[in-house]
């Protein structure tokens, strides 16, 4: 499979109206906004493409949007930032879904404690202790350093009690200021694995794109692109949610791809990489966010 390489986004932009980026590993990489990010969004917003973030981050969009702007990436350079952080607020505020009405009140949170905001304007009792606990919200690892194998006994533990789990980020992975941390989804699918109840919102899950297309207001979809760093869930929600997808090479398969953000990689290992995710094809890739 031969995917082409762009030497930048203008070669594609005027064959869409609106755009859907990935934040980490395509926009920043944890501390700091890849070089050309904001050049090319202010193309984009130049020519009046519409530009929604979609991120699978645990945190909510209002912190999102101050973090991007600490970074340089100003507010008015997107249409909206949409977060797997903010669905699951709203599924927990909400309830309005059985399984999440189903849930109970007492909550075990997995993850740092700078992942807290999620629980602000919630009727939530964080718990300390497994056998406490109605469920699980897992935002991700403590620190950078953390390992499946740190979490094993919980998880085990907690699967065994039956305790639900919701994913407040289904990335297995991203890259932190150069290097690969684990996230809550491997959590996830280790938990799933034990036979535990998982809900993760966010990519691929389509319900995450429906958000976007209504954020977007562009009726045909084909008109709409999809750029991301990780094939199991940016090519893979693009092609689920019927959408063209571009891989940025320089994230999460920066290594298997024998590259970094901003240099194109090897085309034979690119084709390799792909073979592997046959259903998800990207119409082409990119080796940074660049005009």
């Amino acid at each position: 499979m031969i995917i082409p390489l762009l030497t930048g986004l203008a070669a594609l932009a005027d064959d869409y109206d609106g755009l859907i980026l990935d934040l980490w590993g395509v926009v920043h990489d944890g501390s700091t906004a890849y070089p050309g990010v904001v050049d090319c969004l202010r193309h984009l917003r130049q020519r009046d493409k519409r530009v929604v973030l979609l991120s699978n981050s645990p945190r909510r969009t209002e912190s999102l949007v101050r973090m991007l702007a600490a970074m340089g990436v100003a507010r008015d350079l997107y249409l909206d930032l949409i977060s797997s952080g903010e669905a699951v607020h709203d599924a927990l505020l909400r309830r309005s879904d059985p399984w999440f009405a189903a849930l109970g009140r007492r909550c075990l949170h997995v993850g740092p404690a700078h992942d807290r905001h999620l629980f602000d304007g919630l009727d939530l009792n964080r718990v300390e202790k497994i056998a406490d606990a109605d469920f699980l919200l897992a935002t991700g690892p403590d620190s950078v350093d953390a390992t499946l194998a740190d979490y094993r006994p919980l998880l085990d533990q907690s699967a065994a009690l039956g305790l639900p789990m919701v994913c407040a980020n289904p990335d297995l992975v991203v890259i932190h200021a150069g290097r690969q941390m684990l996230c809550a989804g491997a959590l996830a699918v280790y938990y799933q694995a034990r036979g535990g109840d998982v809900r993760a919102l966010g990519k691929p899950d389509p319900a995450i794109y429906a958000v976007c297309f209504a954020r977007l207001g562009i009726l045909d979809h084909r008109r709409i692109l999809a750029l991301g760093d990780a094939f199991h869930t940016d090519m893979a929600g693009a092609a689920i949610a019927g959408l063209d997808a571009v891989l940025c090479t320089g994230g999460i398969h920066a290594g298997e791809l024998g590259t970094v953000y901003g240099r194109p990689p090897d085309p034979q290992l690119l084709a390799a990489l792909a073979a592997c995710y046959p259903d998800c094809p990207p119409r082409a890739a990119i080796a940074g966010l660049i005009w």
